[in-house]
């Protein structure tokens, strides 16, 4: 592994968070780390690329910080390519993942059970009546998901008090709550046990390492990652769901929409790209596209 990425959170009340910013700032400056860092009061949630040595030695920095109870973080790691991220920004914050509720949802107080990825794949092949729902993007689930899952239709995660009423009918139901590494599940679930949901269990460790133990079993299609990678297949029993949103080939090949007033990001393929050969998210946007070049 010539490179590697480290996926990592933790709610974990930080006093000084902008101290622990420019801390952190300054070690993965002078170890050529790069990635996304978010250090607010209640925690910590982060991508890291780099050299594995020098991965390794944050992850050894982060476990010495004796102003902070991190020995426990769980650090899960995939293969990196070299330029996953273009470079290090670590950011203070007022939340680590945006609800936008933090006041009145503090993982630290109220969250679900924790359910090991072991306990998912049986629960997944039981007879017992349970209910998976997706707590991330829809252009996420798009690609990868487990079977049967619910996926509540969020664009953003902060979108989660405004898609209750899809889900509100499980609230006396065995309900688990999913996500890439586990922070946004872990928040999620408490959020529905403020609501009424009783029994909320969310996945230890994510998606992330379900996949890592289990491969496909009970999941399908890939991981999708917020870094030039887009997407990660499992090792094993790897399937494409995701489909070309023009022609609804098979495919999971990320695009942004080559319309800049569009922003639109969507699963395209090859044989769908533009008359010279660059990516629309739809005829409208090519037409537009076009128009703007002849111009």
């Amino acid at each position: 592994m010539k490179h590697k990425v480290i996926l990592f959170y933790k709610y974990e009340h930080i006093a000084h968070p902008a101290e622990y910013v420019a801390d952190t700032k300054i070690f993965c400056a002078t170890h050529n780390l790069t990635g996304r860092v978010l250090i607010a009061h209640e925690g910590i949630n982060g991508t890291i690329e780099g050299d594995p040595d020098d991965v390794e030695s944050y992850i050894d920095w982060m476990r010495k910080e004796e102003r902070l109870n991190f020995l426990d973080v769980d650090f899960k790691d995939s293969t990196g390519i070299g330029d996953a991220f273009p470079k290090m920004k670590v950011t203070l914050k007022k939340e680590i993942v945006h609800l936008g509720l933090s006041d009145d949802v503090d993982p630290h107080k109220l969250t679900g059970n924790y359910m090991e990825p072991k306990e998912l794949n049986e629960l997944i092949h039981s007879d017992e009546e349970h209910y998976i729902i997706d707590m991330r993007n829809t252009h996420e689930f798009a690609v990868g998901r487990f079977v049967n899952s619910i996926d509540p239709g969020m664009k953003h995660f902060r979108n989660l008090p405004d898609v209750m009423d899809k889900i509100k009918g499980l609230k006396d139901k065995k309900v688990v709550t999913v996500c890439t590494g586990g922070i946004r599940c872990e928040k999620a679930s408490g959020y529905l046990k403020s609501q009424g949901f009783e029994n909320v269990s969310q996945l230890q460790g994510g998606m992330h390492r379900y996949i890592e133990q289990f491969g496909g079993d009970g999941w399908e299609g890939s991981l999708y990652v917020f870094d030039k990678r887009k997407v990660v297949p499992p090792e094993v029993g790897h399937t494409v769901v995701g489909k070309c949103s023009l022609c609804g080939a098979p495919n999971e090949n990320y695009r942004d929409c080559e319309l800049s007033t569009c922003g639109g990001h969507f699963i395209g393929c090859d044989n769908c790209l533009g008359v010279d050969g660059e990516p629309y998210c739809s005829t409208g946007c090519e037409v537009i596209g076009l128009e703007q070049k002849v111009a």
